[in-house]
């Protein structure tokens, strides 16, 4: 029961070299307010004895940093591709333990019901991290707002710039600004790209008020996690092989 309704609520943990199973300590977990630590604290609720103490992420913190530094002993937050960007970032290595649920970015309005209706130099929000602004561009090239160059055919696999657009019938004007802020820019700019989480955060419902979704088949960025220990340490845990 306990598994079964882990993998329904999507949960995934990442551990670092500062946990080992024979600390009694609660295993302390950083997530995003929604839906993440939402998930965990259903997950607690329905086994209030799994020994996890969950971290609220607040705007600006940087939960791999945490995780680097021993703060947490676990992360659950982010996908693939902007964890490989991380690792960069911060120059450690980390192992994906689970892909799990999808969070797709969705294309927002305040002022407009449809794309039809943009006006010429419409100004549009999207991420400034990497992966997530070429997650965007990728969306909005699916909608038929721009073109990218023929080389980015697989946002798997390559990452595009404002630079590779090569095409921009509506002369869009892309602001590229920090994810937690878009949705406060929404009054302000004709469209917004927001990743799924702060959507929700911010009152919105995807399915119902995006004006564009990525598609959650065959989609590239499942929301993973990326423990820094290796397996048989993770799976020394009494909680872990619990949950």
């Amino acid at each position: 029961m306990k598994n079964a309704a882990f993998k329904l609520a999507g949960v995934a943990l990442s551990l670092s070299l500062a946990w080992t199973s024979a600390q009694a300590a609660a295993l302390r977990v950083a997530a995003d307010p929604v839906p993440h630590a939402e998930i965990l604290n259903y997950i607690k609720k329905i086994d209030p004895s799994l020994d996890l103490k969950i971290v609220e992420l607040t705007s600006g913190v940087n939960a791999n940093e945490l995780l680097a530094n021993g703060d947490v002993d676990a992360n659950y937050f982010q996908h693939v591709p902007y964890l490989k960007d991380q690792e960069k970032a911060l120059g450690k290595t980390f192992t994906v333990a689970a892909t799990v649920h999808i969070e797709p970015l969705g294309i927002y309005s305040r002022k407009h019901k449809d794309f039809k209706s943009l006006p010429e130099n419409a100004t549009v929000a999207v991420p400034n991290n990497t992966t997530n602004l070429s997650r965007a561009l990728f969306l909005l090239q699916s909608q038929g707002l721009i073109k990218l160059a023929a080389k980015f055919t697989d946002p798997a696999t390559t990452l595009a710039t404002p630079k590779d657009i090569v095409e921009n019938p509506k002369h869009l004007k892309i602001l590229e600004i920090e994810s937690p802020q878009i949705p406060r820019s929404l009054d302000d700019v004709d469209l917004a790209v927001i990743n799924g989480n702060y959507a929700l955060e911010a009152g919105l419902t995807p399915a119902k008020d995006a004006l564009g979704l990525e598609s959650a088949a065959h989609n590239p960025t499942p929301t993973s996690s990326s423990p820094i220990r290796p397996w048989p340490t993770i799976r020394g845990s009494s909680s872990w092989r619990r949950i």
